[in-house]
């Protein structure tokens, strides 16, 4: 089953905002991996949104709201920290197909959609190929003010997620039966 929501058009620009002025649109990141296990259990996995705090170096926590779960439309907070702060998150599911594709939208200073991660499951031999996106959607102030502070998320970004990547392929490896 696939579900998907809909396409939402981009909130206009705030005035006074200098992130806003930013062009974010080649801010995109995929890395992939190969994980010992089906694409619909790796899709399990890592649709159980309380699970990336296990391989995510950022992650501290997260959780679907009121009985949510991996569909469409669902909503969940979560916690991440980078270089010694953290903050809050809030993210909804845009499209859940068990086996293929998960992907939600986190929400910024303004709440509209800023960043857009998106998880893909090709079977591959013995195991899936998962594949994870980031991509920036909109400039927002708590993403970074110039290129260069967009620059230095993107490239510490990008290191999270080979490293998240690398400590699902373990986890999976060292717990094949969970």
């Amino acid at each position: 089953m696939s579900t998907t929501l809909p396409e939402k058009p981009g909130s206009p620009e705030s005035p006074g905002s200098p992130a806003k002025s930013l062009d974010v649109s080649g801010y995109s990141i995929t890395r992939p991996a190969w994980v010992a296990t089906a694409s619909k259990r790796a899709y399990d996995l890592l649709s159980t949104v309380s699970n990336i705090a296990l391989w995510s170096p950022n992650a501290i926590r997260a959780q679907y709201e009121d009985g949510s779960g991996p569909w469409a439309g669902a909503w969940f907070t979560g916690r991440n920290r980078r270089e010694g702060t953290e903050w809050d998150s809030r993210s909804q599911v845009q499209k859940a197909e068990r086996g293929a594709e998960f992907t939600y939208t986190v929400l910024g200073s303004v709440p509209v959609p800023i960043v857009r991660w998106r998880w893909t499951f090709t079977p591959y031999g013995q195991g899936t190929r998962p594949a994870h996106t980031w991509q920036l959607l909109e400039a927002d102030p708590v993403l970074g003010t110039t290129y260069a502070e967009l620059d230095a998320l993107r490239d510490q970004t990008a290191a999270s997620m080979e490293d998240t990547l690398v400590a699902l392929a373990g986890w999976i490896a060292d717990n094949p039966a969970a």
